[in-house]
């Protein structure tokens, strides 16, 4: 009777915690799908980027966005406003996708196909976001990284957890002949093996997370592979023959993916003994090890099909989550087209309240304008959405068009201290990487979409006017298109030529300034930074001066007094 009460309220436990489980896991899918098409509100911790990157670090393709262009346009919290995935297969593959442009008609055309399917078929999606919801994510690093240190665990073997097991027999055979000696050998071998265990334990405990999520990726490929799903067929016979080739695996590791260790019920305290004693889940360990290291190539295809699956659903959830409107844009993909670019309406997607501009230009774009005016905004606009344009075919516009283009930026940089290299050095190093492009689209027959805000704004008014305008006139070829920001107003006439002016403006009233932010064509023909400084309370000397000095620069040519100096 005692042990038939214990027994009950061992499984009234048992299943109060299933059904607190199961309540959970309801409420949590519903709060998912509902949404869908809303801003995400996830936190990232500390260094969770640099673990995100993992899979596009893994997989380099030509004409991928480089580290400053991803860095000048904060492409991280671009990244981070789309993305609501659920798996870390999802988190990784986004970011993949969003640095990887997708230079084919017939790629562009099978994504847009999958987001559309999702984004119309809501029982499928819904399907779909359960199955990522039930993967979830690695833990603390990335899959790649822990399959990456496979290597340091060496060549493993179960010969000597065998021969500890079979002496324990002997021990225990020894009991029925000497009971105090058996006994004894008993205890001491009974020590050695727990010790033995924790110490190795300790060795693969870190690879056990990246082996459960494997074998969650093998129930999500095997479940969404007993489904008929039109939009993703060709996914699911591909995840279906993953799975097949790695069903081995989840025989191999039963004991370590689905029995935690250390749960608290008596059955599990016992096993927990069990497993030290007798080496259990080291065994079943070293078996999937060698299951995971004949299987790579697998292992990497299911994190790319699950990825693509759910990057799918991402993009549809982000487009129905634009309350500024977007457009699918239309992408050039013909060798022989012109550069000319067509945007209409475009928006930045991190402003809760943007003003829209609209620019069509086969020539580059120069602009000029006053401080805080909404310059760099704007090239940061035309940037990010050249880049989503072309690589999850999503515009925030009303109407975008323009050839494939290989996207380069040289807009937020700083100077390097660690190696010593000066604003300057930074500055011309990172353009001379954007001539480099430009010369090879040329070799190539491609096109370069470069921005440039402020160029060469780390050196002398004389020496920088000069060479900016050889230099842009380098990145006016047939093969660039160059948006350009500048303060320089002299550039404006050194370029006309190769370049469109447009301008953007402000409004003073009132002792108050008030931008616009429209953009507008001609070169800019306002200044306010000495109006900025009367604002802020500067001494009126100061201001009088130097409207004095900058007014007879404008109309002379020359500084007041400088004959003096």
């Amino acid at each position: 009777m005692f042990a038939g009460a214990i027994f009950l309220l061992i499984a009234l436990l048992m299943g109060k915690e299933y059904l607190n489980s199961r309540d959970f896991r309801k409420k949590s899918l519903e709060r998912l799908y509902q949404s869908y098409g809303m801003t995400p509100e996830r936190n990232y911790k500390t260094g969770e980027m640099d673990h995100i990157q993992e899979y596009y670090f893994r997989h380099p393709k030509e004409h991928q966005i480089d580290d400053i262009t991803w860095n000048d346009l904060n492409m991280d919290n671009i990244y981070q406003k789309i993305n609501t995935s659920c798996s870390a297969a999802g988190d990784e593959y986004l970011y993949y996708r969003l640095r990887t442009p997708i230079y084919d008609r017939e790629e562009t055309e099978r994504w847009e196909s999958r987001i559309k399917f999702f984004m119309e078929h809501e029982d499928e999606r819904q399907r779909v976001q359960s199955l990522f919801f039930n993967l979830g994510r690695v833990g603390r690093y990335s899959l790649h990284e822990y399959i990456e240190n496979l290597d340091i665990l060496g060549e493993r073997n179960n010969l000597k957890y065998i021969l500890s097991n079979l002496l324990l027999l002997v021990c225990i055979g020894v009991m029925f002949v000497s009971l105090p000696a058996g006994t004894v050998a008993l205890l001491v071998v009974l020590c050695h093996n727990i010790v033995g265990y924790f110490k190795e334990y300790k060795q693969i405990e870190p690879y056990i997370t990246s082996f459960r999520y494997i074998n969650r990726m093998l129930d999500a490929a095997d479940k969404m592979g007993k489904v008929t799903i039109s939009g993703i067929s060709e996914e699911q016979k591909r995840l279906r023959g993953c799975y097949q080739r790695m069903k081995g695996f989840i025989r191999n590791a039963y004991l370590i993916v689905y029995v935690e260790k250390g749960n608290g019920d008596p059955f599990g305290v016992l096993l927990d003994y069990l497993r030290m004693v007798f080496y259990l889940d080291l065994i079943q360990f070293n078996n999937a090890l060698r299951a995971v290291r004949g299987h790579l190539s697998e292992i990497d295809e299911m994190v790319t099909l699950l990825g693509q699956i759910e990057t799918a659903v991402v993009i549809g959830s982000y487009r129905n989550s634009l309350s500024g409107g977007y457009c699918i844009p239309t992408i050039r993909f013909e060798q022989n087209e012109d550069r000319h670019i067509e945007i209409e309406q475009v928006y930045h997607p991190m402003l809760t309240e943007p003003v829209k501009n609209s620019i069509s230009t086969a020539k580059g774009v120069l602009l000029t304008g006053s401080n805080a005016s909404g310059k760099s905004t704007f090239l940061r606009a035309v940037a990010v959405n050249a880049l989503l344009a072309q690589t999850i075919h999503t515009c925030l516009a009303d109407y975008y068009d323009a050839p494939f283009f290989r996207i380069y930026s040289s807009m937020a940089l700083k100077d390097d201290l660690i190696s010593g290299q000066s604003y300057y050095m930074v500055e011309i190093k990172s353009i001379k990487r954007i001539l480099d492009q430009v010369q090879k689209a040329e070799t190539e027959n491609g096109y370069v979409l470069c921005f440039v805000d402020e160029v060469l704004r780390g050196t002398n008014t004389v020496e920088r006017i000069a060479a900016s305008t050889q230099i842009m006139k380098m990145l006016s070829s047939d093969h660039a298109l160059c948006f350009a920001a500048t303060h320089d107003v002299e550039l404006t006439k050194l370029l006309r030529k190769e370049y469109d002016n447009y301008h953007f403006e402000e409004r003073i009233e009132e002792d108050d300034i008030f931008f616009p932010y429209k953009l507008m064509q001609g070169p800019a023909t306002t200044r306010n930074a000495i109006a900025l400084l009367k604002m802020l309370g500067y001494d009126d000397y100061i201001i009088k001066e130097a409207e004095t000095m900058a007014e007879g620069f404008l109309t002379g040519g020359s500084w007041q007094n400088m004959d003096e100096i």
